[in-house]
């Protein structure tokens, strides 16, 4: 007997018929995608992804839960959520739920075991984790991964979704070449995302006037996203990243609130690091342990003082003791210093040219001896 359905369930099934061919002809019709109506119905119709290879899950499915975790309070991890986010809508599943976690570098254990609560799980520009419940990775640090099994795990992976590209400065910009090139994926309107992404991350600003005086959009929303601590704040922020334009962002009324606030304070620990900073054999070192917040901008040392070719700051929060460790990029002078390999020695890693060493809280002292180790160690690479 043939199955029945009601008029609603009959036109249900024909908008989800026509959304699909529409989706298929967008592949040979590009203008389509350029309706603002279609852009919002077609998201998650990717002909060069899962549909087209029979791989993922259906469109339609919308009883799958993705959870996506992210480095938090950084740009860079705001916005690889943000491409991962669009690509797999458009690669694997339109109407999945994506749920959004922050991750923060921490003294100890990094994850928890209820971390992975989905039916995919998936890491983007964070360290890696030996766990069969991880779906898919996306990290370009040098110091990936925590330990050599990790690594070792990593590399037996037959998945085909998980990549580690430390040979880019952002892992934004890792994850939108990774679905350009191996799914077909296309993101124009993000373009502006990505490359602020890899500007911010890689540290290529034309000058240190551009890092710290915070005019462009992109700085504002950073200097929010660094500052905050209102627990799931930047993983609110992620849709807004996926459909609206920086400056849209910028100017929202919340986002322009918090700026205007972490700015004044900005400009105050401007003053902090003036007053404390002692430069010596081309090493800059500050101590801001005594503050209440460990964030800061890490090209002010620069800012304030263009003969520094290392930084080592020291900074405290409820979390941890953080060491951050950092190289002047408008400093011509050789730096042959491995930063995210000196971390590593200590607990910490990053990049070879920016890392830091999370200690606990209430290890003060420590991380003062460690810093005094480490600025000796820079000292005597310049000599």
């Amino acid at each position: 007997m043939a199955a029945r359905f009601s008029i609603g369930e009959r036109q249900v099934l024909a908008c989800r018929f026509f959304l699909c061919i529409l989706a298929c002809s967008a592949r040979y019709f590009p203008f389509l995608l350029t309706i603002p109506q279609l852009q919002r119905n077609l998201t998650g119709f990717c002909v060069e992804g899962s549909l087209r290879r029979g791989k993922g899950l259906s469109p339609f499915d919308n009883s799958m839960k993705v959870r996506v975790c992210f480095h938090d309070q950084c740009f860079d991890g705001a916005c690889s959520a943000a491409v991962f986010t669009r690509f797999y809508r458009e690669c694997v599943s339109a109407q999945a739920e994506l749920c959004y976690r922050g991750l923060v570098h921490r003294a100890g254990q990094l994850f928890d075991e209820d971390f992975f609560d989905g039916d995919e799980n998936v890491i983007v520009d964070f360290k890696y984790l030996a766990s069969e419940r991880l779906t898919w990775w996306f990290d370009h640090h040098q110091s990936a991964f925590l330990t050599d099994a990790d690594a070792e795990h990593f590399k037996r992976d037959q998945s085909g979704k998980k990549f580690y590209g430390p040979e880019f400065r952002s892992c934004t910009k890792f994850i939108a070449h990774i679905g350009t090139t191996k799914f077909g994926f296309r993101c124009p309107d993000l373009e502006e995302l990505i490359y602020w992404a890899d500007i911010i991350d890689g540290a290529q600003y034309p000058d240190p006037q551009t890092a710290v005086e915070m005019r462009h959009p992109a700085m504002q929303i950073t200097l929010v996203i660094e500052g905050t601590r209102t627990k799931g704040f930047v993983a609110g922020l992620i849709p807004e990243l996926v459909s609206k334009p920086l400056a849209e962002i910028a100017a929202l009324p919340h986002i322009r609130a918090a700026f205007e606030q972490f700015y004044a304070q900005h400009l105050k620990t401007v003053e902090i690091i003036r007053q404390r900073a002692e430069l010596r054999d081309g090493v800059v070192f500050f101590d801001m342990s005594d503050q209440e917040s460990e964030g800061f901008n890490k090209f002010v040392p620069y800012y304030l003082f263009p003969a520094t070719v290392y930084s080592v700051a020291l900074s405290r929060s409820r979390e941890r003791t953080k060491i951050a460790v950092g190289s002047n990029p408008w400093n011509l002078t050789p730096k042959d210093a491995n930063l995210a390999s000196i971390c590593e020695r200590y607990g910490g890693g990053g990049h070879a040219k920016v890392a830091a060493i999370s200690l606990p809280p209430d290890n003060l002292q420590r991380a003062r001896d460690v810093a005094g180790q480490i600025i000796s160690e820079l000292r005597a690479s310049l000599k």
